[in-house]
């Protein structure tokens, strides 16, 4: 399962794939609902799995059509996923081991998340990720964020590389959908959705963590120059 092409660049998604944030965000999801007296299934919170803020309140409002009730969850949410922030978010295993090879390599990377861009400076600060990276590219920033190619052809424009030529690391399926709509090369490293078999049908790599990320992407890269 080789990519057959040396990357130029490496792009990142955020949260479900560097940071483990999903679950936290899950279960706060849940409590805020809980004391609203909401019956709320996980697979409308699961749904919001890499889309944007924007996209996830347009689905919650039509869920939940009055604006008092509405307005209530997202501040309930809100006080609970900021304390998880603050305490500080861990990362996902071999995160720092592939950012550390691309590094070694002088591969360029970016942060591409649907995530607006103060959130994701805190979480990158927060977790000691954001030197790691030569650009960050939120959600906020394009008009038309993840499936569509927006957010990553905005990228690869600010690391001044061909599309073509880009490896992205993607746990959703908005993330890989956006990905291959810009003509990159997605591998998916699933979080909580599971792919189904409309998503393999994708035809793009997926590995259970990112230290297999590791391992399909660093012989791809050829011998080190140092």
């Amino acid at each position: 399962m080789s990519l057959g092409f040396t990357p130029v660049a490496v792009m990142f998604d955020m949260d479900g794939l560097m940071i483990e944030s999903e679950r936290a965000l899950l279960q706060c999801w849940r409590e805020a609902s809980q004391e609203l007296g909401l019956e709320v299934e996980d697979a409308l919170w699961l749904s919001f799995v890499g889309l944007s803020d924007r996209a996830c309140q347009e689905l919650l409002r039509q869920r939940f059509p009055d604006e008092d009730t509405l307005q209530a969850l997202l501040r309930g949410l809100q006080t609970r996923y900021d304390a998880h922030v603050e305490a500080g978010l861990p990362l996902k295993t071999g995160v720092l081991e592939l950012l550390a090879l691309l590094e070694e390599r002088g591969i360029p990377r970016a942060v591409v998340t649907s995530t607006r861009r103060e959130r994701a400076l805190q979480k990158l600060t927060s977790t000691g990720l954001l030197p790691h990276f030569h650009e960050v590219v939120a959600g906020n920033e394009v008009q038309h964020t993840k499936p569509a190619p927006d957010i990553y052809l905005l990228a690869a424009q600010r690391l001044n590389v061909a599309p073509s030529h880009c490896v992205v690391l993607e746990d959703s399926v908005p993330g890989v959908r956006a990905a291959l709509a810009a003509g990159m090369t997605p591998i998916q490293v699933p979080d909580l959705v599971i792919p189904d078999d409309a998503v393999r049908a994708l035809g793009h790599r997926i590995v259970d963590s990112l230290v297999h990320a590791r391992a399909l992407i660093e012989p791809a890269l050829g011998a080190s120059q140092q």
